[in-house]
């Protein structure tokens, strides 16, 4: 199978191209603006290039030679930096994805390939207490995540007026080697890790009272692979794993790995405005349209995480 990807240069990009070039795919690597192509990524069945999605001529390059499938991961994955520049965010994840369906159904409709949305959980109106299934009500209350239900808008739109065959997935928190500390797990990471260097008696932290559904970064591209083979067109499913933790226990596990216990001082700053106090899901759905379940622990993700910080 030829698969096209955006966002092949990102955390969850550079694994999906790996994950899928080991299972024998021929891969179209699309890497960000003035982004390079990762060091490793020398394998003939991946062709990296550049791309982006916010222009015309460069998506019509990067979709001309066709393909059986088209995973779209480019955006802005940073909900910090996208809710800094709500334009900016609609400008790259809704209308990049309106552009791309656009692209593919004026090219083949329904018998093209097969786009895979990759969205966001936080797309639903915030609950407490409950996991969230896909009929929940969405009901974004972020910059970044309007973008995203936009960007799940047009390319649900292509599906049903053009005919192009369209899956959205919206994964929950996913964390593991490689992220940035843009995102809250490697950034206490390092936090812990410095504290550690200094010998700090204390660590600043936000509120630790909310509620996560975190994911193995593994586990949510194996889910991207099963949706690529058994999802439906036209259908929203969610990536999670209905494991419900505290990112005071997160953090109590960082400690523990990196052998550090100091005084947590609570400090504002240190937490979103907009952060939602339950977030967590419920993939039975994904689960039986294509037997997905997650195979890795949280702490495998955690000590992923603290071994890359280290190195």
């Amino acid at each position: 199978m030829k698969v096209l990807v955006t966002g092949a240069n990102g955390f969850v990009g550079r694994r999906l191209v790996a994950r899928l070039v080991a299972a024998g795919h021929e891969v179209r690597a699309g890497c960000g603006p003035g982004a390079a192509p990762p060091p490793a990524a020398d394998d003939a069945r991946a062709q990296w290039v550049a791309l982006d999605v916010t222009d015309a001529r460069s998506l019509d390059a990067f979709v001309a030679d066709g393909g059986d499938a088209v995973v779209h991961l480019a955006g802005m994955a940073s909900a910090r930096e996208a809710n800094r520049d709500p334009a900016a965010a609609w400008r790259v994840n809704a209308e990049g994805t309106a552009r791309l369906a656009r692209r593919l159904a004026r090219a083949r409709g329904g018998d093209g390939p097969l786009l895979l949305v990759t969205s966001s959980a936080e797309v639903y109106l915030p609950a407490v207490g409950r996991a969230h299934a896909e009929t929940d009500p969405v009901g974004p209350v972020t910059p970044y995540a309007a973008s995203k239900l936009g960007a799940e808008l047009a390319g649900l739109d292509a599906w049903a007026c053009a005919g192009l065959r369209v899956v959205v997935a919206r994964p929950f928190p996913h964390t593991g080697p490689g992220q940035t500390t843009r995102f809250w797990v490697p950034r206490r990471a390092r936090v812990l890790l410095e504290a550690k260097r200094r010998g700090a008696p204390a660590v600043a932290v936000g509120d630790l009272a909310a509620v996560r559904d975190f994911l193995h970064v593994d586990d949510v591209v194996e889910a991207y692979l099963a949706l690529l083979a058994a999802g439906v067109p036209g259908e929203i499913y969610n990536i999670a794993s209905g494991r419900a933790v505290t990112l005071g226990e997160l953090h109590a596990k960082l400690e523990a790995l990196i052998g550090i216990h100091p005084i947590r001082e609570h400090d504002a700053a240190e937490t979103r405005p907009d952060a939602r106090p339950y977030h967590v899901g419920d993939a039975t759905k994904l689960r039986a349209a294509t037997g997905w379940v997650p195979r890795r622990s949280l702490d495998e993700a955690l000590q992923g995480v603290v071994d890359a910080q280290a190195d």
